[in-house]
């Protein structure tokens, strides 16, 4: 992004007052050192015409603005105010109850809009090589469905094989837990406070009653149908994400338009940032989340952490999750790990300590923080905010949607408030 159009206030300049005019309040707003204005290079041909239309159109509106005086709101009639305000509450609960409704669509169309914008910059890159946009996002797409096509054809039935392993083997993981050194070390130095026996014999009875594993039948087939809905909600998000890639700028230049002319130009400035920050934070997300479960894997491989492929799954699912996901991985494997030694688990947590402190203080800061940089306490109350709202998605947008908070509080609201 860089600065265009507008002086800059230098920072021993004079702020506009209360009795300064409206342009030149607003021309402060516009130069602001935090305001950040779209880089016309990086919009299309429409896009940049409206720009400097909106531009041109909000210079007028300062002049306006500066001849006229504002009028003071006055209520004429109470029971017009009164049944106005009314009817808005009315409405808005009736607008609260179609999006209740809606909201398996809302998070389809929320998933395949947050995919398109980490797609994006790929098309863009290969826009500046030469490549004709529709060329490129048919590359992309078809690249990703590609790569997702083939992680599924190696993972599923890595998974299905493990799942059926452990299965099969839980009844003598189990029983065997009675002969291992380190329960039997555990037993003695507390078993006068824990009936650890009784604990193990529970288990076994639950593992070895055919009624428990109909159940666990059961469950499973629940599971499978819950598989067969997911692959339809991933068949869903998959073609929205092909429209929604292939008509995004359209859809913003709608968006544009809806915002008066007057007002466009600063919409368009929050809108290009906080698209290109979602974009980088996507592809960072994936990055490091792919990183850590390779990782994990092969150390999970080496030391003889049982189920190696199916928790690496889970630790790439679980590191897509801001700030926590890599803690909640680490007790994944540590938990897995101790079926098979105390001194596995200990090895596992060892490693994956030492692997968050070169996430946090190495990888992040590489990939993360030129797209995103919001402080850690924000990053935690929006994460437990955006997962309680909607699952594991409003986890995974909680970044995105925070750093676009911030940066409209530094760049319209912290403006506005210094020259009061």
């Amino acid at each position: 992004m860089v600065k265009i159009f507008g002086r800059r206030w230098s920072s021993g300049a004079t702020k506009p007052t209360l009795s300064d005019n409206a342009a030149a309040k607003a021309a402060y707003l516009d130069s602001h050192p935090e305001v950040v204005h779209a880089d016309l290079e990086q919009l299309d041909s429409e896009t940049r015409e409206m720009y400097r239309d909106a531009r041109e159109a909000a210079v007028d509106a300062r002049e306006e603005r500066a001849k006229t005086h504002t009028r003071d709101f006055v209520v004429r009639s109470p029971f017009q105010l009164g049944f106005t305000v009314t009817l808005g509450v009315l409405v808005a609960l009736l607008v609260g109850s179609i999006i209740g409704q809606l909201s398996t669509i809302i998070m389809y169309v929320a998933a395949a809009l947050f995919i398109a914008l980490g797609l994006d910059p790929v098309v863009r890159m290969l826009e500046r090589r030469g490549i004709k946009r529709p060329l490129g996002i048919g590359i992309v797409f078809g690249g990703f469905v590609l790569v997702i096509g083939g992680l599924l054809g190696i993972i599923i039935p890595m998974i299905a094989n493990q799942i059926t392993l452990l299965v099969r083997s839980a009844p003598a993981l189990v029983q065997d837990l009675n002969n291992q050194p380190w329960f039997i070390d555990l037993n003695s130095r507390f078993g006068e406070f824990v009936d650890f026996d009784g604990l193990l014999r529970m288990g076994q009875d639950f593992v070895g009653d055919p009624e428990n594993l109909a159940q666990m039948a059961g469950g499973v087939w629940q599971a499978g149908i819950g598989i067969a809905n997911g692959l339809t909600a991933g068949l869903i998000v998959l073609i929205l994400t092909l429209y929604f890639l292939a008509s995004l700028r359209s859809v913003k230049r709608a968006f544009y338009s809806l915002v008066p002319r007057s007002g466009r130009a600063k919409v368009i400035d929050i809108t290009e940032q906080v698209t290109k920050s979602v974009g980088g934070y996507v592809n960072g997300m994936v990055v490091l989340a792919f990183t850590n479960a390779v990782l994990g894997f092969i150390m999970m491989t080496i030391v003889g952490v049982p189920f190696a492929g199916l928790v690496a799954v889970g630790v790439f699912f679980l590191a897509l999750i801001p700030l926590i996901g890599s803690v909640l991985a680490t007790v994944l494997v540590s938990i897995v790990a101790l079926f098979d030694s105390p001194m596995t688990a200990i090895i596992a947590a060892v490693y994956y300590l030492i692997y968050m402190q070169i996430e946090s203080y190495l990888l992040t800061p590489r990939i993360m923080n030129r797209v995103v940089s919001v402080p850690g306490s924000l990053v935690v109350i929006g994460a437990l905010a955006g997962g309680t709202l909607l699952g594991l998605l409003g986890a995974l947008i909680s970044i995105p949607v925070t750093a676009m908070v911030l940066m409209i509080i530094k760049q319209v609201w912290m403006p506005r408030q210094e020259m009061r």
